[in-house]
């Protein structure tokens, strides 16, 4: 007969490749406090319901409270063998206190077990992830109000389009990070679900308390049914989906750092703490820590991308399948909450060369849209003043000059309407600050916006 806990229907021993490639300890073990704190609530609702009796329970909870002990201290060695986190937990309990040990398994399977352990471990770090992204968020509204009225082109198809506020910039990332902490938090209400009672598939015939053992562990609610308790992995991939559009906004700012901090454009400077230099170049200074956030990107969607393909075929209930479930997961928490720190000590440290900025708007013609809305105000019909100044800008680009270069009987003959006036309104800083609709880059806007960000960070 086999040795194993199951083992008992089984007349020989498990293949070597067999222990080697089904065992999940090495990668299980992250959920070991966890599994124990499961256990403990579990084994106190079979004492309330009077499913066990208190001396056993009592041993039971001793036992599991000193292997969590040695845990701690490093102290606990974990076997292939054994297969997973709840195995190994269980035969060390047995090695302590017994076979009374075999009786914390009633009305429960590993099924329901190794999903509450899932649910736990991700209900306590994404608590973490959110309060990193509201950090960054502060830090994005500090730098936004030092820079409201810091003047940068702003970019369609990566051409110069119109000038707009760089704090305006800022908070454009703020509003993305918002919404990745309301995804966050909307898949803290998936995964503040309990699985346990709903054991291997069907429930179980022993008189549990799943209200109680939800209530010990500090779940807001349990599973309704238990096909879908034992096989959800929805909380699960809603991690990872989240994870993936945090990481896409975080790799679309480095991607612009990158950009900005290099001698082209020097728009930015990031600190010294940030950066890396080269081992055969003296004068290098790479942004090492954005491309490198920019780069897991690719491994936290490949993450994603494989529980989605583990999940799209199993039929219902519980399949060996789910064990490639944690690793992903493991990966992406092990992926952003350190990409959040560096990031936002990396965006805390920049140096913004305001100068840099504000020269590269007077000399690109990007306020070739103020001329325009000028004319329109005027009465010209806004596609005729389209027209009128796309002329104008040709003349500029085959003569080497800017809008408001052009004389004022220059621009008269273009049409008539236009007046002295009009050069204030070229003028990349005011035109930044008249652009004064709701959302818009105008400096009113951005302080608008900042405040209303500080209100929410509250």
């Amino acid at each position: 007969m086999s040795d194993r806990l199951w083992g008992g229907r089984f007349t020989e021993q498990p293949d070597e490749s067999v222990d080697d490639f089904g065992s999940s300890i090495s990668f299980d073990q992250l959920m070991a406090d966890e599994d124990i704190e499961g256990s403990l609530a579990h084994v106190k609702m079979l004492e309330k319901t009077d499913i066990l009796s208190s001396g056993d329970v009592k041993q039971i909870v001793a036992g599991l409270e000193g292997i969590q002990k040695d845990l701690h201290a490093g102290k606990v060695k974990f076997s292939k063998e054994n297969e997973d986190i709840h195995m190994n937990i269980e035969k060390i309990l047995t090695d302590r206190i017994g076979p009374v040990a075999g009786k914390l398994h009633t009305a429960r399977s590993r099924n329901d077990q190794v999903a509450t352990d899932f649910h736990l471990y991700l209900k306590r770090r994404l608590p973490k992830i959110i309060d990193e992204i509201t950090t960054l968020q502060k830090t994005l509204v500090k730098m936004a109000e030092e820079n409201v009225e810091t003047i940068m082109p702003g970019y369609t198809h990566l051409q110069h389009a119109q000038p707009i506020s760089y704090g305006h910039y800022l908070m454009a990332y703020y509003q993305m990070l918002k919404r990745d902490k309301e995804r966050f938090e909307f898949n803290e209400k998936h995964t503040d679900m309990l699985p346990l009672g709903a054991a291997a598939l069907a429930g179980t015939t022993f008189p549990i308390d799943r209200q109680y053992t939800a209530k010990e562990l500090g779940f807001d609610e349990v599973y309704a049914n238990s096909l879908d308790a034992v096989s959800d992995r929805d909380f699960a991939l809603e991690f990872l989906s989240n994870c993936s559009i945090l990481m896409m906004h975080l790799s679309r700012f480095c991607e612009e750092i990158s950009m900005w901090v290099s001698y082209e454009f020097q728009y930015l400077e990031i600190s010294d703490e940030y950066s890396t230099g080269s081992s055969i170049m003296p004068q290098k200074k790479n942004p090492d820590m954005a491309e490198l956030i920019r780069g897991k990107t690719g491994r936290v969607y490949g993450d994603l991308m494989g529980l989605l393909a583990t999940m799209k075929s199993l039929p219902l209930a519980y399949n060996k399948d789910l064990q490639e479930d944690k690793e992903g997961v493991f990966d992406a928490v092990k992926t952003v909450l350190p990409a959040l720190k560096v990031f936002n000590g990396m965006i805390a440290t920049l140096k913004v060369n305001k100068d840099k900025m504000r020269d590269s708007t007077k000399h690109d013609l990007s306020n070739a849209t103020e001329l325009a809305d000028y004319l329109a105000a005027k009465g010209v019909p806004f596609r005729q003043a389209h027209g009128i100044v796309g002329k104008l800008v040709l003349n500029c680009i085959q003569t080497h000059r800017d809008l408001q270069d052009m004389s004022l009987k220059e621009l008269q003959k273009a049409s008539p309407v236009i007046q002295n006036d009009v050069y204030r309104e070229l003028d990349p800083e005011v035109a930044v600050e008249r652009r004064n609709s709701e959302g818009g880059t105008g400096f009113k806007q951005v302080r608008a916006q900042i405040e209303r960000a500080k209100h929410e960070l509250k």
